[in-house]
């Protein structure tokens, strides 16, 4: 149930949320500014959903009270029959976005996003699905109005990738993508097989929120080993003619980023230092994850690498979300870009997760 000392509380903090966000002192307290902004919008949200939910209940008690009363014209009585009715038909999903909005939203969920996909077992056929992976979510974010942009590859020789770091950035990709980590598996008929023959290959996948200036990521220089090589490409061709390949080694983790992408020294070493500090927040949020279990409640949430969360069957124009038990029948349709169905199921049945979890925690 809700009441009205509820919402009056809400509003409460609403008011003093606005007032702190107008204080001109604030300008240069960025970190405070984002944590602000970020309240000011959980807050109002469930205010607005709280009042919608309460106002429902309390012109259902009104109609409810004129039922009861034997006085009551019975013209009236009879649309008072009808309002109520429609009211309490409309309470159940009042009810269900009221208790959403109280989920707190994820710290990481409007930042913008690295992926890293990886062939995993299969050969050639795993670098090929990796690449297919990557045209996938390039594509998806070609449908948001999102932009993507290339941060490192080590491609295979047939036209797939060993490896293919990236970024996305648009509103809330953190958020949507976030579920996309672990182990990604496919069954086709390869290029490379004469036979016929359905083969078995993998790759993983990595969704990492991108750090920012303001994050607390500490990367003293003398954490930081560099490291200035000649570029090469598949096979080991040389690439550039110049030392222009980085590779930074974060001494105090032992996390590697490598970038030889770019022919400028430069501009391969702000790419590496870019992934090494999304790793780095990655790991940061991973062990307070740890600490306070939150994350880790559901399956769907723990962003193993090493879960094997999807099937894509090509043969039989299957894909199976092992973690919610879902199968579609359009993987054509998916593999080229249209996620939202999949994103949208995954999306709700994290809500329902942590929802539960909430309500079976004692306040």
């Amino acid at each position: 149930m809700i009441d009205a000392s509820y919402i009056a509380q809400l509003q409460q903090r609403l008011a003093e949320l606005e007032s702190d966000l107008a204080n001109p002192e604030l300008g240069g307290q960025i970190k405070r500014y984002r944590a602000l902004m970020e309240e000011h919008a959980y807050v109002k949200d469930l205010c607005q959903k709280a009042q919608a939910y309460y106002g429902l209940l309390q012109e259902s008690a009104g109609h409810q009270a004129l039922l009861a009363d034997a006085q009551t014209d019975p013209e009236l009585a009879e649309l008072a029959r009808e309002e109520l009715t429609a009211l309490e038909a409309q309470q159940p999903r009042a009810e269900r976005a009221w208790q959403v909005a109280l989920l707190p939203p994820s710290p990481d969920d409007s930042r913008n996003t690295i992926m890293e996909i990886r062939a995993g077992t299969g050969g050639e056929e795993a670098a090929l699905f990796a690449g297919d992976l990557y045209r996938m979510y390039a594509r998806f974010a070609e449908n948001r109005g999102w932009k993507t942009n290339l941060i490192a590859a080590n491609p295979s020789s047939r036209g797939g990738f060993k490896e293919i770091i990236f970024a996305i950035e648009g509103q809330q990709v953190y958020r949507t993508l976030k579920f996309e980590s672990g182990g990604h598996r496919v069954q086709r008929i390869p290029v490379t097989e004469a036979g016929g023959r359905i083969h078995t290959s993998a790759a993983t996948v990595a969704v990492l929120a991108e750090a920012d200036d303001v994050d607390e990521i500490e990367l003293r220089p003398e954490d930081v080993r560099v490291d200035i090589f000649r570029s090469s490409g598949p096979g080991g061709q040389s690439v550039n003619t110049t030392d222009s390949a980085v590779r930074l080694t974060h001494l105090p983790t032992q996390l590697v980023v490598t970038c030889q992408d770019e022919k400028s020294q430069h501009r391969n070493k702000d790419k590496a230092m870019r992934v090494l500090r999304a790793r780095l927040l990655d790991l940061k949020r991973q062990e307070e994850a740890d600490r306070t279990a939150d994350e880790r409640r559901t399956q769907i949430g723990s962003g193993d690498r090493s879960q094997r969360i999807r099937t894509y069957n090509f043969p039989q124009n299957r894909l199976t979300d092992h973690r919610i038990n879902l199968t579609l029948y359009n993987l054509d349709r998916i593999i080229t870009g249209e996620l939202d169905e999949l994103i949208d199921a995954l999306s709700e049945y994290d809500r329902e997760q942590r929802l539960r979890a909430r309500m079976q925690t004692p306040a």
